[in-house]
């Protein structure tokens, strides 16, 4: 598939600038909001609503997350990654899905950047294009 969403912080959100490690927080609070759900139903929802493994990387001085897919005929992987735009500087969080990626792969990669934009009060840009704004608008 080898598609990329962004998610950009832009006027208006809730920070003005995001690291790795703000993301890796917000997904382990994702984790952390789905295991309280399943003992509320009393199954194991964490592992069907976050089947990855969280792996930091590096490559030529640039780290990055590498979500590992638990169930691999399922979920493949996704690589989450942190910048600025070069020409106007707004910083922005990168979701890859790799060449290998499944479509629930990209079903997920759009749920955790929709959770991750919310919480960033942030302008999202989806996999196909589409740009749904959490951040408040006038």
């Amino acid at each position: 598939m080898n598609k990329s969403a962004y998610i950009k912080l832009v006027k208006g959100s809730a920070q003005t600038e995001v690291t790795l490690a703000d993301v890796k927080e917000l997904l382990v609070r994702y984790q952390h909001m789905t295991s309280l759900t399943g003992q509320q139903l009393d199954w194991d929802y964490q592992a069907a609503a976050f089947p990855y493994t969280i792996e930091e990387q590096e490559q030529d001085d640039v780290p990055y997350l590498v979500l590992k897919g638990t169930e691999p005929h399922l979920y493949r992987g996704l690589v989450i990654g942190v910048s600025q735009e070069e020409d106007t500087g707004t910083p922005y969080v990168q979701l890859v899905l790799p060449e290998q990626a499944t479509h629930g792969d990209l079903a997920k990669g759009n749920e955790f950047s929709k959770y991750i934009a919310k919480q960033l009060k942030a302008e999202l840009h989806l996999f196909n294009g589409r740009i749904i704004y959490y951040n408040p608008r006038k």
